[in-house]
């Protein structure tokens, strides 16, 4: 037991909690937000369980090429369904996965002074034409007019909308500085081929900053200072990557930096040195020559998934939008700015990629929809008898354990069998899943308790398993 503990608090998923309630009422069941001890039912959970059943038409026929295995998991347990292509309904636990990253984008950018904002997805086509970005992005944009002929477009991305903001703001001094403002928002780009799934879509969430300081030197420490708070986040979220650099491409600017996930589906193409700390994307090399050139030492080729992207881009907006302050000495001068996004869907669609297996999907611990399912024997087994101890241990984790409200989902399908339910919650990726079973019946009762994220499976006592759940961390 204190091998398992040991090594569960390794996972970034784990912390401590003391307070400890008693005692068991029977309640009626619901799936909500767990008040006075209700329980969050399986059954309730809208899902498309079509996809999941054997009999219909396989995937590949319904859903046309699936070349990717987060797509593909995605479609077969219902966190995704097709709208039109490039487009997908984000159904309940692909919904609460994604606030929980939120959540945890916030914490990181908040931690370095971000503020949030919203703006508009409709963009008036004047801004980008003042950037010639309006034809400069071609058929990427979404574009369209309304109902009095005026041009605008779907934002893939903000920077003339933000720039634009700060300069209406004529009385800005340079002790108000830096700026780092961020939104996460629904983004649109025209995709010439929308595939696998999230990853790259024609609509997609993503998170967005945009910095404003007083000086090249102080914008330098801010783009070093979101850059980290990149890094904590990948760390948090336990997801190998690494920090390429990149170019700069329609957004322009001086410098430019990746964050990919390496994965063979990955589009992207790197280059590596395993003796240096140089990593590139190739698109920014000479292939005639793959030396590496801080150290001259050869280059490893492997392909990634981007999933943040980070601009210095000096005064590029700022000038052609007059976005000033005044500087200590009374003077205008023009704002220094960088640009930063985080694809908040495809860090989902990409954790999945790289952590499942192929046939269950293995999320992030701190982003997993529910930290842990509890599964009652079959009806009309000779296990039955346990129905009301596994009652009891959801009503009592969800009373005891504050950070786990909410968190843990009952699956009240005992019509079906117990090795039908737990193949689910495999292919779910519950953190843990805990069986009422035939041991459920010695004295003391034991429950199977089934850790996704270390592959361990145990037998625990009731107080063994508070001891287990206790430490588990969650937004």
């Amino acid at each position: 037991m204190e091998g398992l503990l040991t090594r569960c608090r390794a996972l970034p998923a784990l912390a401590t909690c003391s307070r400890q309630l008693s005692g068991y009422v029977p309640r009626r069941f619901h799936h909500c937000a767990p008040r006075g001890g209700r329980r969050l039912l399986l059954s309730r959970v809208f899902q498309p369980q079509n996809l999941r059943e054997d009999q219909v038409l396989s995937l590949q026929d319904k859903f046309g090429d699936l070349t990717c295995k987060s797509q593909r998991l995605m479609l077969q347990v219902g966190l995704i369904y097709p709208a039109s292509p490039g487009c997908y309904h984000l159904l309940p636990y692909t919904v609460r996965a994604m606030e929980k990253l939120v959540r945890v984008i916030d914490q990181e950018m908040q931690a370095i002074g971000g503020q949030k904002v919203n703006m508009p997805s409709l963009s008036p086509a004047e801004l980008w034409q003042a950037t010639d970005r309006w034809d400069l992005m071609g058929k990427e944009l979404l574009r369209l007019r309304d109902r009095h002929g005026k041009e605008y477009c779907l934002g893939p991305t903000h920077e003339e909308a933000i720039t634009a903001l700060i300069a209406a703001q004529k009385k800005l001094s340079y002790k108000q500085l830096p700026f780092l403002l961020y939104q996460v928002t629904r983004k649109f780009r025209d995709e010439p081929r929308p595939r696998f799934g999230l990853l790259r879509g024609r609509e997609f969430y993503m998170k967005d900053m945009y910095t404003f300081d007083s000086s090249p030197e102080a914008a330098q420490q801010t783009y070093n200072l979101v850059c980290d708070a990149y890094c904590s986040l990948f760390s948090r979220l336990g997801l190998r990557f690494v920090k390429v650099q990149a170019d700069v491409g329609s957004i322009g600017g001086t410098m430019s930096h990746e964050f990919q996930l390496p994965v063979d589906i990955g589009e992207d193409r790197l280059a590596i040195c395993p003796h240096c700390s140089f990593s590139a994307n190739m698109e920014t090399l000479d292939l005639s020559q793959m030396n590496c050139p801080a150290c001259q030492g050869p280059l490893t080729e492997t392909k990634g998934i981007e999933v943040g992207h980070t601009f210095y881009l000096g005064t590029k907006y700022s000038s052609i939008f007059n976005a000033q302050f005044t500087n200590v000495y009374g003077k205008p001068s023009l704002a220094e700015m960088g640009c930063y996004g985080l694809g908040v869907t495809r860090i989902l669609a990409a954790a999945i990629e790289v952590l499942s297996t192929e046939d269950c999907v293995r999320w992030p611990s701190l982003l997993a929809p529910y930290q842990a399912c509890l599964i009652p024997p079959k009806k009309g087994s000779k296990e039955e008898v346990a129905s009301e101890l596994i009652g009891q241990l959801c009503d009592h984790i969800t009373e005891a354990v504050p950070q786990l409200h909410g968190e843990v989902l009952l699956d009240d399908r005992t019509h079906l069998t117990i090795g039908n339910r737990l193949k689910d919650a495999n292919k779910f990726g519950y953190p843990f899943v805990i069986i009422a079973g035939k041991r459920a019946l010695e004295d003391p009762a034991h429950f199977e308790v089934w850790c996704q994220n270390t592959g361990e499976v145990v037998f625990l006592t009731k107080d063994g398993v508070m001891d287990l759940l206790t430490q588990v961390q969650t937004i």
